[in-house]
């Protein structure tokens, strides 16, 4: 009687495992749907995120799905963003790709939502370490970025800048990404006696006249990030930095044209079109294939010289930042 108890049990439990397993190849075999995906930028309208944007669009397009921006402004709060991903959701998101808010809740909070539609993060990580990150994310690898960064400017000094005084400015002292490129930056500079005289946190938005007031003189402006740089560059076009040459990461089209007027002297640009790409391709999968499960994604970068700008190899570089 139990054996027959256990047999009987076993066949439901088969019959039940068939039924799930038909049910999702009938769903895969219905065809390509056309998804919604929003996607959350901070300061979305910004025209350092047309490469990215662009690398979106055409992802969009490739695989027959629909993309949104939400329409944000800068510096979100946690309770602000995640509110704007749950009134997408809400409206019909089928994903969402973001830019997570830098706090240590955001994490908790997306991954709650992760339970409603798959969430792919950009840019940064939700978590400040990258190895305990708990969301998928495609982003530039930021650590080999400062690293570059640095290793470009001792190539234009033989190697040799003893002495010498930086200044670091940067949007976000909190983002995963930045705590990456200062510590890449810092690690290829440790042993050459060079003096970091200071460093300046949220410097985005504001004019150059107030993120550098009363800050004393050095020989080399480091900027971190895009808003930051395009800043420094615009005070190094007005004479405003003592002399200072500019060196930075960045990916718009104002950066692009401050390298071209040497106010800037080298640009190292993460690739925000892949960026784009892969991750809504990646969010497209997942939503396709119901076992599948995202990945973490880190791409490459490009050191862009005034010399070289305008060479074959960067058109299609600059050809991505120009799209709207």
């Amino acid at each position: 009687m139990n054996s027959k108890k256990k047999f009987i049990c076993l066949e439901a439990a088969m019959a039940t495992i068939v039924m799930i397993l038909l049910f999702i190849m009938v769903k895969e075999q219905m065809g390509k749907q056309s998804y919604k995906i929003s996607v959350i930028l901070q300061d979305s309208d910004s025209s350092q995120w047309s490469a990215l944007r662009y690398g979106l669009k055409m992802a969009a397009k490739d695989s027959g799905t629909e993309v949104f921006f939400a329409s944000i402004g800068n510096e979100l709060t946690v309770d602000e963003q995640i509110n704007i991903i749950k009134y997408e959701i809400d409206n019909g998101a089928d994903a969402i790709i973001v830019q997570p808010v830098s706090d240590i809740n955001t994490e908790v909070e997306l991954k709650k939502l992760e339970k409603k539609v798959p969430v792919m993060l950009v840019e940064s990580t939700a978590s400040k370490d990258r190895n305990a990150s708990i969301l998928p994310t495609t982003e530039a690898d930021n650590y080999a970025m400062g690293r570059s960064l640095a290793e470009e400017i001792l190539k234009d000094y033989n190697g040799n800048i003893q002495g010498k005084k930086l200044g670091i400015i940067t949007d976000n002292s909190s983002s995963e990404a930045i705590t990456n490129r200062i510590r890449g930056f810092k690690d290829i500079l440790e042993n050459t006696d060079a003096k970091i005289c200071w460093t300046i946190f949220g410097s985005s938005g504001k004019s150059g006249k107030s993120f550098l007031k009363n800050k004393p003189s050095v020989d080399l402006v480091i900027a971190l990030d895009n808003a930051s740089l395009v800043n420094a560059a615009e005070d190094s076009a007005l004479n405003k930095l003592h002399g200072a040459l500019v060196y930075g990461i960045g990916h718009s089209t104002e950066a692009v044209y401050y390298l071209d007027t040497g106010d800037i002297e080298c640009l190292v640009v993460p690739d925000e079109f892949n960026i784009g790409y892969k991750s809504l391709t990646e969010v497209v999968e997942s939503l396709e294939y119901y076992f599948y499960k995202m990945k973490d994604m880190t791409l490459y970068y490009t050191i862009l010289r005034n010399e070289e700008l305008f060479s074959e190899k960067n058109q299609e570089i600059i050809f991505t930042m120009s799209q709207m």
